[in-house]
């Protein structure tokens, strides 16, 4: 199992009430079950963005809102409890959602959101709102289930997952061989490459140890990345595609007939202090299948 996050950790499911949030507990419930650990769902008030200048909002909204927050929670353990026998805790908090989602990511497994949530009278509250908040400070990887039928996928589907070379797609790439080990399912990892990278991949430096095009030297890269995963995880098979192009296109294109795209939050060129790099935003917004974001480990502590 990966060793970046406790084992006993749940994985943590954030709720709002819409279909959206529905979809990512039925999912949040499976992975746990693959990982014999527990679910815990988390439902966020957000009180404080209630507040009118120093006035709070009124003791018969909050106790609404109370009232509403214990019947979502229900409804999602129940969705939880009808497609995986584990154990289930629900959470209420009286705080936003992103940074209650970030707070629950310190002891999770995994932090999992909808791709999308209910607009409602709480407009900005949606749980629509938080997954680049969330995926640029969680402490966990996070996954934010995208696509329509995203918790009944055919797990015989591949785990995707990109890699560019840089340290952080490594973490990604540990991350994405658990997940299709314990799925049972085949890995297609994904390096392109575009002209901007030929400065950087052919470099004096690399033509001393070896020659060949752009393309050649992309493959090489990709099977140092891949060596040594396949004795530790020999029940995966694993597929290299290795093409001219930009990360996230071929990756969004993949992502139709896949269960799970993996990426870091960052690439190799991004900027010193960016939080979410461009590749990680894109697929959030537009994968057809769930995205998982793995951030550095220095960040996530």
């Amino acid at each position: 199992m990966n060793d970046v996050v406790p084992e006993n950790y749940p994985v943590v499911v954030g709720v709002d009430g819409s279909e959206s949030a529905l979809t990512a507990v039925r999912w949040g419930a499976r992975d746990a079950a693959h990982r014999h650990t527990s679910l815990r769902l988390v439902h966020a008030l957000g009180l404080p963005s209630l507040y009118v200048g120093a006035w709070p909002p009124s003791g018969e909204l909050r106790e609404k809102l109370a009232q509403q927050g214990i019947e979502i929670l229900a409804a999602a353990e129940d969705a939880a409890k009808q497609v995986a026998d584990i154990e289930v805790e629900t959470v209420s908090d009286n705080g936003d959602p992103a940074p209650v989602l970030i707070e629950k990511s310190r002891h999770a497994r995994l932090t999992v959101l909808g791709a999308s949530g209910h607009g409602g009278f709480l407009a900005g509250l949606a749980l629509g709102s938080t997954p680049v908040k969330v995926a640029s400070h969680a402490h966990s990887p996070i996954v934010v289930v995208r696509g329509e039928d995203a918790d009944s996928r055919p797990e015989r589907d591949p785990v995707l997952v990109g890699i560019d070379g840089s340290p952080l797609s490594e973490s990604a790439l540990s991350f994405a061989f658990e997940e299709a080990s314990l799925r049972g399912a085949p890995l297609t990892a994904v390096h392109t490459w575009f002209d901007g990278d030929a400065a950087e991949m052919l470099t004096p430096e690399r033509f001393a140890e070896e020659w060949g095009t752009v393309q050649d030297v992309a493959e090489r890269m990709l099977a140092e990345r891949l060596a040594g995963w396949g004795e530790k995880y020999p029940d995966v098979s694993v597929e290299r595609v290795v093409e001219r192009g930009r990360p996230h296109q071929k990756l969004l294109k993949l992502s139709e007939k896949a269960q799970l795209v993996v990426v870091g939050s960052r690439g190799r060129g991004g900027f010193a202090g960016l939080l979410l790099g461009s590749h990680s935003q894109a697929l959030i917004h537009a994968a057809k299948c769930p995205v998982m974001v793995v951030r550095p480990a220095e960040d996530r502590e």
